[in-house]
């Protein structure tokens, strides 16, 4: 294997960043990889939400390729998927277990399984629902890289059979997001598409503060959310916010708020790529509360609110100057340890481990040889 990896990923999209957190995690490790001197290959399902909704549609980091079925995989793609060191399938990929069924049928050197929804791919397997990969098919992946960490991980290899699991958080694009210096407009924002299990905490986090505090200002950027929702007067709505406007939008916030989906709380360990982005915007965070936080981001560095009071006792009595110095603090975690670049090194040494290990595995058992009755 040469110092240069050839990797393909099939993932649920990098062209568009529409309704979904992928296509920001997807380019952050590919440029990472980009900048290491790796080559990638994405292939992506051509389908009419995202295709409307482009706002990468010609990456300069790697090569971006569409593809209408799963057949056409092997038909058009067998050649890249047959000659790469690693050939890495993301959750929610359209008709999933169908294509992990395809690829793996051409026998690539080191298959994985990219789960940047892992506590929701394990809640739903619980349930049976096998959207994007079924059970019976988590041991035929080579790795299992997971977006939790911790004891999930543990979990994956006892309870589900995983050959090796390891950990692949999230991570930013640092040359993407940094702070602007724009000029404060929002006292609080918050970032994502609507979640039905996260809007009770957005309520008591978010809108439940602004009601209370109608002289501070409020923003909720994000896409889906229902008609029926009733936004405080302070809170402005942003429907969609595409990545090239993100660092503008932290940089505008006094804090941020990072809200959590269930099943990734109830997991714990499974920061959210917002946790990584504000971070390297240097904007302070206020976050809900889950397992394996504290090991990512010290109590200096971040602000964990449990319910409404909390929050409005954040925004009323924090100084400038404690805001400074915890987004420095978040700010040196994630330059250091949760970049693409350092998230593409961590890729390229778990793939690089698996063929060491193979390779070891292929050579040949030395024979013992007997000389004059001697064993040689």
């Amino acid at each position: 294997m040469t110092s240069q990896l050839n990797i393909v990923f099939i993932g649920l999209s990098l062209s568009s960043s529409w309704g979904n957190g992928h296509a920001t995690t997807f380019r952050a490790l590919l440029r990472g990889l980009h900048a290491l001197g790796h080559k990638s290959l994405f292939l992506e399902r051509d389908v009419p939400w995202y295709a409307a909704h482009r706002d990468l549609p010609s990456p300069d980091f790697c090569k971006l390729a569409y593809y209408d079925d799963p057949s056409q995989l092997k038909s058009t793609f067998h050649d890249a998927i047959v000659n790469a060191d690693a050939v890495i399938i993301g959750s929610y990929v359209p008709d999933g277990t169908q294509v992990i069924e395809t690829v793996r049928q051409m026998v690539p050197s080191c298959l994985c399984f990219y789960d940047i929804d892992t506590p929701v791919t394990l809640a739903k397997l619980r349930r049976g629902d096998e959207e994007y990969i079924a059970s019976e098919q988590i041991p035929l992946f080579d790795m299992y890289l997971s977006f939790s960490g911790g004891d999930v991980l543990t979990h994956l290899e006892r309870n589900w059979n995983a050959k090796r699991a390891e950990a692949l958080y999230c991570s930013v694009d640092e040359s993407a997001y940094r702070n602007t210096e724009k000029p404060l407009e929002w006292d609080l924002g918050y970032l994502g598409t609507y979640s039905p299990d996260r809007q009770p905490k957005l309520e008591k986090l978010l809108l439940e503060p602004a009601r209370r505090l109608p002289h501070m200002r409020f923003v909720v950027a994000g896409p889906q959310y229902p008609d029926d929702i009733v936004w405080p007067e302070n809170v402005e709505r942003i429907e969609h916010l595409p990545p090239a406007q993100h660092a503008d939008f932290y940089s505008r916030q006094r804090f941020t708020l990072n809200v959590t989906r269930a099943d990734m709380v109830e997991a714990g360990w499974s920061p959210s790529v917002r946790l990584f982005e504000a971070a390297s915007c240097k904007t302070p965070i206020i976050t809900d509360r889950w397992r394996g936080l504290e090991h990512l981001f010290p109590s200096n560095s971040i602000l964990i609110a449990d319910d409404s009071n909390d929050v409005v006792g954040m925004l009323e009595n924090r100084s400038l100057a404690d805001r400074s110095r915890m987004a420095e603090a978040a700010s040196r975690i994630v330059m250091k340890a949760h970049t693409g670049r350092a998230r593409a090194c961590q890729l390229t040494e778990y793939i690089r481990s698996f063929h060491k290990a193979a390779s070891r595995e292929r050579m040949p058992t030395p024979v013992e040889v007997s000389v004059g009755g001697v064993s040689s």
